[in-house]
Formats: C-alpha cells, sequence, structure tokens
C-alpha cells in the first residue's frame, strides 16, 4: 500500500522494549516531521485495536508520556489485569512549536491536522495492529488536556471519547507556562477558549470527562468550565482530587482516561 507521507521511519523490532514503538513522519500540516510514541500490547490476531491518543503539556515531546509518566506501564497492568481490553496508546508530539502549539493551526502549521488526520492515518499504515481500527478517543493534560478538549470538540466525528487532566481552558492561561505571544497564536484561529469550543458542537460531541488538583493553578478554571457546561447542558463528568500541576497527579489518574475509553469502544 502506498503511504500517506513523504518519508516514514519505524522502530526495529529487535530493540524495542517494553511495548514501545516510535514512529517518524513527514507531513505537509507541519512542513516537516513529526514523533509519535507509542505502546503495542502483545496480541494475536487482531488488526483492529481502538487508539488512545495522549496529547503532552508545554515544554513536552512526544516521550514525555511513557518515559515520565509511564502510560505504557499503566496500561499494560490494566490489560494484563484484564480490567481493560487491548489498546493502542498513541503518544505523538504536538509539532514542537515554541514551547508548546496549543494543538491549533498557527505559524502556516496546521497542528490540529496533524493529530487529527496524521496521527491516526501514521498509526494505521505501520501498526498492523490498527489496521482496521474504527475506535479512537483522546485525552491529555495541561496544554494537551486543551488540546483533547478543544479537538474532540471540533471534530467529535473523529473520537469515540474525550479527557482531560489539569487542563487549560482558555488559551490566556498559556501565560501560566509560556511567554510566547498570544497574538502569534490567534492569527488563524479566533474561537480559543473551551466553552466557546464546545458550545459549537454540543449537540454532536462524544462523552467527556476532566479532573483537576484542589492544589493546581487550574483548578478554579476548571471549576468555571464545569459550570459552564452545566449552564449549557453539555453532559459531561468532572472530578476533584488532591494534588498540583505534577507528574505524580497524572500518573496516579491516567487509569481513569483508560478505563473511561475502554467503557466505550
Amino acid at each position: 500500500m502506498k503511504s500517506s507521507f513523504k518519508t516514514v521511519e519505524l522502530s526495529d523490532l529487535n530493540f524495542e522494549s517494553q511495548g514501545l514503538r516510535f514512529l517518524t513522519v513527514k507531513t505537509p500540516n507541519l512542513k516537516g516531521r513529526g514523533d509519535i510514541c507509542l505502546y503495542v500490547p502483545e496480541v494475536d490476531n487482531f488488526d483492529n485495536l481502538p487508539i488512545y491518543i495522549l496529547l503532552h503539556g508545554v515544554y513536552g515531546s512526544a516521550w514525555i508520556w511513557a518515559m515520565k509518566g509511564g502510560a505504557h506501564v499503566t496500561t499494560e497492568k490494566l490489560i494484563k489485569n484484564n480490567t481493560i481490553k487491548p489498546a493502542i496508546i498513541a503518544m505523538p508530539s504536538d509539532g514542537l512549536w515554541g514551547d508548546g502549539s496549543a494543538y491549533f493551526s498557527h505559524h502556516q502549521k496546521q497542528f490540529d491536522n496533524w493529530i487529527v488526520n496524521d496521527v491516526i492515518t501514521a498509526i494505521k499504515e505501520n501498526i498492523p495492529e490498527a489496521k482496521n481500527s474504527t475506535s479512537t478517543c483522546i485525552g491529555g493534560l495541561s496544554m494537551g488536556g486543551y488540546g483533547a478538549l478543544s479537538l474532540g470538540g471540533r471534530f467529535p466525528e473523529k473520537f469515540k471519547a474525550i479527557s482531560g487532566h489539569s487542563s487549560i481552558t482558555k488559551l490566556e492561561q498559556m501565560q501560566l507556562f509560556t511567554d510566547d505571544s498570544l497574538d502569534e497564536y490567534l492569527k488563524e484561529s479566533k474561537t480559543s477558549n473551551l466553552i466557546d469550543i464546545l458550545k459549537k458542537n454540543k449537540t454532536s460531541l462524544p462523552p467527556i470527562r476532566f479532573d483537576c488538583g484542589v492544589n493546581d493553578s487550574l483548578f478554579e478554571a476548571n471549576k468555571l468550565l464545569h459550570k459552564e457546561l452545566i449552564k449549557e447542558n453539555i453532559t459531561h463528568n468532572f472530578e476533584e482530587f488532591k494534588g498540583g500541576h505534577e507528574w505524580s497527579y497524572w500518573i496516579e489518574h491516567l487509569e481513569k482516561t483508560l478505563l473511561f475509553f475502554d467503557k466505550l469502544v
């Protein structure tokens, strides 16, 4: 089958470990290369495993959910315990613009299309276990939570479920983490607040959950989003827990995202 990408590099099975694979493709959406770290469980005779996309936060990249958050370890444990069905975890880079792309188009790069089109296509074309996959869910942390909720809201037909941890809810909150000019982000997008994005497709949204730690700088913003969604009669599940904006929190609560996805695929 002809590849959808000009160049493709896939890690060699002889050197992979813990179910992790690495994939790099060249795409016009990024005007260059994009990286995807994957956890692919050991299964027999499967070519339609669901794909669970996990988006990273500011400063991160394709490796961080696995190598700082142990996402593959958590997933493998749940699969081996028969708590969830086998699934592929896809951990793409955001396109690597500045401190974080926020997962929408700007600077003449289509960071949104990279995630919702290229990532899924690259996995199906290069990972046999996903060749005929029909189910994709999307989640993320911080900026990645913003990405998951915004992309799920803008492209609801692409996803079976959405989950966010410690999510940025308005683009202006990016300035808690970066000094990149927000004006540069907004040259190609005027709709940057999650509530406005989710309201636009409120009748077709997939199931949504999100959570935040009570000691997180984004906690009040997440509570406000919860109240706004209630006001708009948008069904969702919001949970608050102990903890802050930190990896110990995301490691602990990733399991909730995986369990949520598993029920909906």
